[in-house]
């Protein structure tokens, strides 16, 4: 049986707390390391589990700073609202992230460019960008391609509710849905553009494969599909994740 990625950390934090709990019992009182370097010690333990268990790579500077940022605002004396606030804005921003396994990634312009020349040039299209983030690639192509009609799905509230603001400011001539990108139909789309994680992957190619139409085009930055040879490979930079995988349907 899996276990979820949530229950996974906090059994992560328990395990790592319990030897740098003995360590600190069995010492003096008086010789006893700072709460900052017992903080440490757990964040360090943490995430080499972290990377043992196999858990996505973010996760692992997670576990590192759990344990030293609860030292820190401990001694902030910072009132109470401020950690609800803090908590407020993280899951607005990441939401389902413990069950999609997607944290929000931002690409850059440099992706944006390569992707632009995968489009096409001279007939109408119609372009998504599932996991869109802040709005970035579409709002950018859409600025440079006046044949496209381009829309991006999000699920986080945060990030959506920027990008919609984004777009008013720009106009309006990309639409961004808050849903699950699952729950969109592919196969309304000549271009799917997507940035996620090597866990999305396989699901999101069955996806495609069900639904997309002959000819269209999947496109993914920095994570490739298992065992499926992309027709195009741009590299953008030195390493696998700096590169768009492109499939044709």
């Amino acid at each position: 049986m899996q276990v979820p990625v949530a229950l996974q950390s906090l059994l992560i934090q328990i395990a790592a707390a319990l030897p740098v709990a003995l360590f600190a019992a069995l010492h003096p009182l008086e010789t006893t390391p700072p709460l900052w370097l017992l903080a440490l010690a757990q964040g360090s333990v943490a995430a080499l589990l972290s990377r043992a268990w196999r858990q996505p790579p973010w996760w692992q500077p997670l576990h590192f700073g759990f344990m030293p940022l609860v030292w820190l605002a401990q001694g902030a004396g910072a009132p109470s609202w401020v950690y609800l606030a803090a908590f407020v804005t993280l899951l607005l921003v990441y939401w389902t992230t413990f069950r999609t396994r997607v944290p929000l990634y931002l690409s850059d312009r440099k992706a944006w460019q390569a992707l632009d020349a995968l489009l096409p040039t001279e007939r109408p299209f119609r372009f998504i960008d599932l996991g869109s983030g802040l709005g970035g690639v579409p709002l950018y192509l859409a600025a440079r391609r006046p044949n496209g009609e381009f829309a991006g799905v999000e699920v986080a509230p945060g990030p959506w509710l920027i990008s919609r603001m984004r777009a008013w400011l720009r106009g309006g001539r990309v639409s961004f849905l808050r849903r699950d990108y699952e729950a969109v139909d592919l196969g309304c789309f000549d271009v799917v553009f997507a940035f996620l994680s090597p866990a999305a992957m396989p699901r999101l190619w069955q996806q495609a494969r069900a639904q997309m139409r002959p000819g269209s085009l999947l496109v993914s930055l920095s994570f490739a599909v298992p065992g499926q040879h992309p027709h195009d490979v741009v590299p953008l930079a030195d390493g696998a994740r700096h590169t768009l995988y492109a499939w044709r349907m």
